[in-house]
């Protein structure tokens, strides 16, 4: 169990011609009660798509009955369309269920620029809302992948419970870190309340992934509460929430298309740490420098250079707690001992000296793998 872990949520998936050979492409989360408590954090990409415009703006009103995702098909680039179909769906879910359709949330991932088969999506409705509570959320979980090689989900128990499923392995970069999370907890909290700690949470862990450097068009990650389990302090359920979504973002990097390795590049010493998140970001959008990772090379040269975009001076750079430069001095080490120990997943470590600020950017390595896969997906 992940998302319908915490007391409250029911979840189901069909089927709907989205995705060819009868694949699971259409998958809903949803209150056992009412409308409840909800917020979301969205990608900052101007060419968001219709179900990000449509969910941001019914979470102004702090209330969520359900949540419907469907994949092979981003709903992105397609214009006063997309905004219509996103509209016809989540209006005929809210019927099915006895909702309101502003209390209906949206979301969409696949290739960006093909209209949504809304006839197709609308016929399929019926059995996934009759679905709900009759099978394990697994079925939810794989119908919203799309390159993504396995499901990705989590629970965090204890006195009240925070579960979550994401999908994502392409075009990940902060802000956000293509993703979808669906987070639910049985922890009873006002939406204000629920903005504040998932805002923290992403930032310190899905908009701290970068995988490719392409930042998406539907990113999102939406947060529910039924409130079963009751109230609870404001920073135990951060705390919670930071770890489910730290343990889903883990996963994503090591689904990441192509990839080899996870490569953690922790920055410290800065003078705060917006300004590590930048320099670990600047090191992470580096091609040469992922490509350095792939073939499990030391090049300090490519991590201080990257490093150097940014307004701040590194004082020292190391591969697995070895040291391999240093601003007051040359760094004497065994590149060929190293190169045995980074060929597998390796930590990368930059040091600033200015200050306290730090931060941990996840990235993988840039394989031919990744090119090849990309170059010739249709």
């Amino acid at each position: 169990m992940s998302v319908t872990a915490p007391a409250g949520f029911v979840a189901s998936a069909v089927p709907s011609g989205i995705k060819a050979d009868g694949l699971l492409d259409l998958a809903l989360v949803s209150s056992a009660t009412g409308p409840i408590p909800a917020a979301g954090v969205f990608t900052r990409n101007r060419a968001m798509a219709a179900p990000v415009i449509i969910s941001r703006k019914r979470l102004t009103g702090g209330l969520a009955r359900a949540v419907v995702v469907n994949s092979g098909c981003a709903n992105a680039g397609t214009g006063e369309a997309g905004l219509v179909h996103a509209e016809a769906i989540t209006a005929a879910v809210a019927e099915h269920l006895g909702a309101e359709p502003d209390h209906v949330l949206a979301c969409s991932t696949g290739p960006i620029g093909n209209q949504l088969p809304v006839t197709k999506v609308l016929a399929a409705l019926p059995d996934l809302v009759k679905g709900l509570g009759t099978q394990g959320d697994g079925a939810a979980a794989a119908a919203i992948l799309t390159t993504d090689s396995v499901p990705k989900t989590v629970v965090i128990d204890g006195d009240f419970v925070v579960g979550g499923m994401a999908k994502g392995a392409g075009m990940l970069r902060p802000d956000m870190a293509t993703m979808l999370a669906i987070l639910t907890t049985d922890a009873e909290a006002s939406p204000t309340m629920l903005a504040g700690v998932l805002k923290e949470a992403v930032e310190t862990t899905f908009n701290c992934l970068n995988v490719d450097g392409c930042e998406s068009t539907n990113d999102t990650a939406l947060l529910l509460a039924s409130g079963i389990a009751g109230a609870v302090p404001e920073d135990a359920l951060g705390e919670k929430l930071e770890a489910a979504c730290r343990d889903l973002a883990g996963q994503l990097a090591s689904d990441a298309e192509g990839a080899t390795k996870v490569v953690r590049i922790v920055v410290r010493g800065a003078t705060d740490s917006v300004t590590a998140r930048q320099v670990g970001r600047a090191v992470a959008d580096s091609a040469l420098v992922r490509a350095s990772f792939f073939g499990g090379d030391p090049n300090w040269g490519r991590v201080l250079a990257a490093a150097g975009t940014c307004p701040v001076e590194v004082g020292a750079i190391a591969y697995e707690g070895v040291n391999v430069y240093d601003h007051a001095g040359s760094v004497l080490f065994d590149a060929t001992a190293l190169a045995e120990r980074l060929r597998g997943s390796f930590t990368v470590t930059l040091d600033l000296r200015e200050g306290q600020g730090e931060c941990e950017i996840v990235t993988t390595d840039l394989s031919p793998e990744y090119v090849r896969f990309n170059g010739e997906r249709s």
